[in-house]
């Protein structure tokens, strides 16, 4: 099957849901088991709420001295990774926003205490791309010796998180002061190069156009030809309550849709995950439309504060896969092969 261009895809895009669903599942079959399915128990960790982003469709920061904020004590990050393993669940997920009293030192003494404490046992995302850009620029360090100071403190993951809708026009409408695209991507090329890992994410349902995602899918892809760092692809939808910019949440089935399409323009990456935090059950049936691997949250405050509802019944959780036709199987937080043991 050749590769499919933009245009194509932009074809794609009107094409109807039967016609997606057969492309999105060609890809998948390259790389999975067409009924088999893999899935994670995690928690998103906010360390701290205090963020000077102030990106318009963000409803969980405070700006510095506004009440309200926090930072998290190492005996309350310790309490819920702790919990996390009582659920079952080995991945943290370490989100906070660009808090400008939290230096460097600050994050690598936090990772190397839980890497202390809880060794292999459980794996752990360490900021996201956004937030490494914010404590590289802030620490005066390139982003490859920012990259060796986490590395060194025990990290081996740096998530793709941050990334919402990556095109210039998008950041300039919604997060002026975050960062530019191409600061994003040179920063994660300096995580891959480190030796850690990192993963691709992406938002949809804000105003942004077909073109536009498909900018995001595009340097995506091509970040993953040059790098082969991403392990994974997760989109998730947009929740607009109590945000400045507001709007609505797209329909389940546009969601779908855009899982399915990205599944087929996504041809080098080989998890496609389907988010069960912004979808809930209904975030299942995108197994049906090329992915092949989820997460069960059991916390995220930033999303949870926009209206994302978490659902702690993971077996019930689980059943719906299963009535969907999908054997299930828990996948282990994974350490990546550049760090392992020799």
């Amino acid at each position: 099957m050749s590769r499919v261009s933009v245009d194509e895809a932009r074809e794609l895009w009107q094409a109807p849901d039967e016609e997606l669903v057969r492309r999105a599942n060609e890809v998948r079959d390259r790389f999975h088991d067409p009924k088999h399915a893999t899935y994670m128990v995690m928690r998103i960790i906010n360390y701290t709420n205090v963020c000077v982003a102030q990106c318009d469709y963000c409803a969980f920061y405070v700006l510095p001295n506004q009440q309200g904020g926090y930072v998290l004590s190492r005996d309350e990050v310790f309490a819920k990774i702790d919990e996390l393993v009582e659920f079952g669940g080995d991945l943290v997920g370490f989100n906070g926003g660009f808090n400008p009293r939290l230096p460097l030192d600050y994050y690598c003494d936090l990772f190397a205490s839980v890497r202390e404490r809880y060794g292999e046992g459980v794996e752990f995302y360490a900021l996201t791309i956004a937030e490494f850009v914010f404590l590289a620029d802030r620490a005066r360090l390139s982003y490859a010796d920012a990259a060796a100071r986490l590395r060194e403190a025990g990290v081996h993951w740096v998530t793709g998180g941050g990334s919402e809708i990556l095109t210039e026009d998008f950041r300039a409408r919604h997060a002026k002061w975050k960062y530019t695209v191409a600061d994003y991507f040179e920063a994660q090329r300096a995580v891959v190069e480190s030796g850690m890992r990192t993963t691709a994410t992406m938002v949809i349902g804000f105003d942004e156009t077909l073109d536009e995602r498909l900018e995001h899918l595009q340097r995506t892809r091509d970040f993953q030809d040059e790098t082969g760092g991403l392990f994974s692809f997760l989109c998730w939808t947009y929740k607009p309550y109590g945000t400045a910019f507001g709007g609505r949440e797209i329909s389940p089935q546009e969601y779908r849709r855009w899982i399915a399409l990205s599944r087929i323009f996504l041809d080098n990456v080989k998890h496609v995950r389907t988010s069960v935090l912004t979808q809930n059950e209904e975030a299942f049936q995108a197994l049906d439309y090329g992915a092949d691997d989820f997460d069960l949250p059991i916390e995220d405050e930033v999303t949870q504060k926009a209206g994302a509802r978490i659902d702690l019944d993971l077996e019930g959780l689980l059943a719906i896969p299963r009535r969907l036709g999908y054997t299930v199987e828990y996948r282990r937080a994974e350490r990546p092969a550049t760090l392992a043991p020799s």
